[in-house]
Parts: structure tokens; C-alpha cells; sequence
């Protein structure tokens, strides 16, 4: 009944076009090759597509020659389908067409082209195929390997390919050493996209050429926040010193990112005129600026910042009090002995009544380091001498008092029982507030030792 499938496949409606050749792929039955091979000219182009992807699977040599008369197809589906096809019945004759695909203006094409070539075995004859093989894979990294020769192919992507494939190609000019990658990425800096953005910047910032600095000062204002933090990092490499006035206006950039990675080139350059701005972000309301702000002004060690500090170790983040009190030991080692110190009592005060536990605890934890009763702070004027007390004379009583209050009760109650057994006489006061613990064991534990101190 051939006659009457072709005589469907000349005059039926569309729908019914496809529904025929939908059911001669179905059947598996090698006579419908003769038909699929006729519906390859069909006038619509999905049926067009469906014939060619059809013909895969009967692996049938007549086929050859009809799939690469449809490479020329109008539609980039239709040509796309017909390569896919000949690079699956792996006939050589297919080969010098699918090479022509290279060139395809449709990337899909382009790609499925190469994909097939692959599959036949073919490799490059020249260095101009080779290119066209690699643009077309879209493995542009390849073209580094090439050096200076892969430059070409790549700034043309980088101006007429779709931004993924301009990513790509900044990610790639950025590891050939050539005169031509400087101005690609000062033209990649204009692109649309912020990723190409990005990644132009990124190399920039490796390659640190002081002649790109005022091209990448203009992207810390640009709209996107990602762009302006890259455009931070780049700054600080590419112009130093030149960069801090435009780095101390980017501590107040409304983005968190960008004003963490500001304070963290601040930082890095140890820049003095810097430590006002920082101190403000002290109290940053991103838990990462204020621990990078922190970090910062422990590498540029200005006295100034004591104050700020001290506070920043009764914030709520155990990163941001770690980073408050290494920083506090690069500024001045006995910091709790000076003014600055002295004069943050009244926040220090103020914190021990702080909802947060944490923060309570981490107040009385500075007043051990200052030396001070936080008893005394109730009669005692701020910064007075009397306020002063002896530190702990048991070697584990700092370690024990940090467990009194650790998250796992397991560790307050021994830490309460140990207390109790080495009667260290200043930890009262702790222990005092650990009679008021969650856990009944603990609260057990801890009485039991303030009552076995003298």
C-alpha cells in the first residue's frame, strides 16, 4: 500500500502529513524509508524536521544523499535535524557538506554540525578549520592553547557572539599574553551583560595594569551590585593608593557586597584615612561587612579603633566577636587597660541586660578581660579604679567559663561540676548566672559549686 502513502503525503491536510509519518517511524518497517525520504521536501518545515530525525533510526544508505540535499534547507531546524541524522548513519559522503555547516549562520547548527563531524571521525586540515570546529563546539578555552592565534576568533565572539559565548571568550583572552587583551577587555567592560562585565573585570583585576584604572574606577558606579564589588577588587589592584578616595565613597554603597569587599581593600592597602569610615561599619547591619570592616582594622592597627572594637565583641556573631578580639590584640595588646576601653563601660553595661544571651554573656566575658565586676558597675562611676578586680588564678578557669555557656548543656554541666571542684573564687559571679540555666542539671551543678567556694 505505498502508492496510497504517498498519495497521502502529496494531498493530505498537515496534520495529517505528520500523523503518517509519526506512524512510518513508529512501525520500524524499512519500507517506510522510500516515504520518509519523500517527506524531506514537504512544504512544511515540521514534517521536514520529523522525516529527517525519522530516518535515524532505520541506518539506510539512500538516505544519505536526500538528508544532505536538506543541509540547504531554509529552516536552521530542518538543516539541524538532517546533520543530526548524518552524523548517526556515519557515511563519509556526508562529510564535506557537514564541514560546510561550520560556517552556518544559525549557532544550533553550527554546533550540531561539529557534534556530527566527531562522530564520523573527522579532524581539522587546517588551523582556519580547526577555529571553525572549536566556535562551533563552543569550547572557546581551546582556542588559548593556540596563543596570539586564538585571539582573532575570540575578540570576534566577544563582539558579535550571544553574551554566554562573550563570557566564555573574556574568560579565555584573559590567559593568552598578548598587546590585543587589554583593549578587549576595555571594550568587554561596555558589554550589556554583567557577567561579560564581571569576567572582563576579573582579568583585570589579575593583571593589575595601572593603564586600566580609570576604566575600571567609571564600574563602581555601575547599576548591577556584582559589577561594582568586582569593580572594587579590580581598582584596588590596577590603581592602589589612587583607588582609596573612590574605595572610602564605596563604604557607604547600599549593597552589603560591595561595601564588604570595599573595607576589605582598605584593609589589604592599610590605609589610615580609612579608619573613621570603618569604625562607623563596625555596626554594619550584614554580619559579613562587620566581620571584614573588623578584620580591616586589625591590618591597618590605628589606636582609634579600640573603642568600636570593644563594642564589637558583645555583638550576637561568634565570627564578628572572634574577629573583634584578634583584631584587638593587633591594635594594642593590652587594650583592656586604655581609655578607649574604659569609655565604652556604659555599652558594656547596656549589653549585660541585652535580651540576647549571647550578647550577655559576651559582656561579662570583655568585663573578665577588664578586670571589672559587673556588680561594681551598678555603684561605680565609669572608668574608675576601684572597679578593678583579680583575674582568675586557676589555669582552666577561662576555658571552664566559656563551657559554662556553651550550647550543649553536656559541656555547662561539667564545666559547673569542675568549678565546684577547683573553687576558683572569682567565678561566682558566673556561676551565679548559670544557677538560672535552661537545664535543671546545670542549675543543680552550679549551685553545688557556689556553695562548695569559700
Amino acid at each position: 500500500m505505498l502508492w496510497w502513502t504517498y498519495q497521502q503525503l502529496r494531498l493530505s491536510n498537515v496534520p495529517s502529513r505528520l500523523a503518517i509519518v509519526e506512524e512510518l517511524i513508529k512501525t520500524d518497517d524499512p519500507e517506510g524509508v522510500g516515504p520518509l525520504i519523500f517527506a524531506l521536501k514537504d512544504k512544511d518545515a515540521g514534517i521536514r524536521c520529523a522525516a529527517a530525525k525519522g530516518l535515524r533510526q532505520f541506518n539506510d544508505r539512500k538516505a544519505v544523499e536526500p538528508l544532505i540535499q536538506l543541509l540547504r534547507d531554509s529552516v536552521p531546524l530542518a538543516r539541524a535535524a538532517a546533520a543530526e541524522t548524518l552524523g548517526h548513519l556515519g557515511d563519509p559522503l556526508a562529510v564535506n557538506s557537514l564541514v560546510g555547516l561550520l560556517r552556518d549562520p544559525d549557532p544550533i547548527v553550527r554546533s550540531i554540525g561539529a557534534r556530527s563531524l566527531n562522530r564520523l571521525g573527522w579532524r581539522p586540515g587546517t588551523d582556519s578549520q580547526r577555529v571553525l570546529q572549536i566556535l562551533a563546539m563552543g569550547s572557546l578555552h581551546q582556542l588559548v592553547a593556540m596563543g596570539p592565534e586564538g585571539v582573532g576568533p575570540l575578540l570576534d565572539t566577544l563582539r558579535n557572539g550571544a553574551p554566554g559565548k562573550q563570557f566564555a571568550a573574556v574568560k579565555a583572552l584573559g590567559e593568552i599574553t598578548d598587546p590585543r587583551v587589554l583593549p578587549a577587555m576595555r571594550e568587554a567592560l561596555k558589554k550589556p551583560s554583567p557577567a561579560v562585565r564581571i569576567a572582563a573585570l576579573g582579568t583585570l583585576e589579575r593583571m593589575g595594569d595601572p593603564a586600566m584604572f580609570h576604566d575600571v574606577e567609571k564600574l563602581l558606579a555601575d547599576e548591577s551590585p556584582s559589577v561594582r564589588g568586582a569593580a572594587v577588587e579590580a581598582a584596588t589592584r590596577c590603581g592602589a593608593s589612587r583607588a582609596v578616595p573612590a574605595l572610602l565613597k564605596c563604604l557607604k554603597d547600599t549593597s552589603w557586597e560591595v561595601r564588604k569587599a570595599a573595607s576589605e581593600a582598605l584593609g589589604f592597602l592599610g590605609e589610615i584615612s580609612a579608619v573613621e569610615g570603618l569604625c562607623e561599619l563596625v555596626f554594619d547591619p550584614d554580619r559579613d561587612v562587620r566581620e571584614s570592616v573588623i578584620n580591616a582594622l586589625g591590618k591597618i592597627c590605628d589606636k582609634r579603633a579600640i573603642g568600636p572594637l570593644v563594642q564589637a565583641m558583645l555583638d550576637a556573631e561568634t565570627n564578628v566577636r572572634n574577629a573583634a578580639s584578634a583584631a584587638l590584640r593587633a591594635v594594642e595588646r593590652r587594650w583592656e587597660d586604655s581609655e578607649a576601653a574604659r569609655a565604652a563601660l556604659p555599652k558594656i553595661q547596656a549589653a549585660l541586660k541585652n535580651p540576647d544571651y549571647w550578647v550577655r554573656h559576651s559582656a561579662t566575658k570583655v568585663l573578665e578581660q577588664m578586670r571589672i565586676d559587673p556588680k561594681s558597675l551598678e555603684t561605680a562611676p565609669s572608668g574608675s579604679a576601684n572597679l578593678t578586680v583579680e583575674l582568675p588564678s586557676h589555669p582552666a578557669a577561662a576555658v571552664l567559663a566559656d563551657l559554662l555557656f556553651d550550647r550543649d548543656n553536656a559541656f555547662r554541666l561539667a564545666a559547673a561540676v569542675a568549678f565546684g571542684k577547683v573553687r576558683e573564687h572569682s567565678a561566682k559571679s558566673i556561676l551565679a548566672a548559670a544557677v538560672r540555666d535552661s537545664d535543671v542539671s546545670v542549675r543543680t551543678a552550679a549551685q553545688a559549686a557556689l556553695t562548695a567556694i569559700p
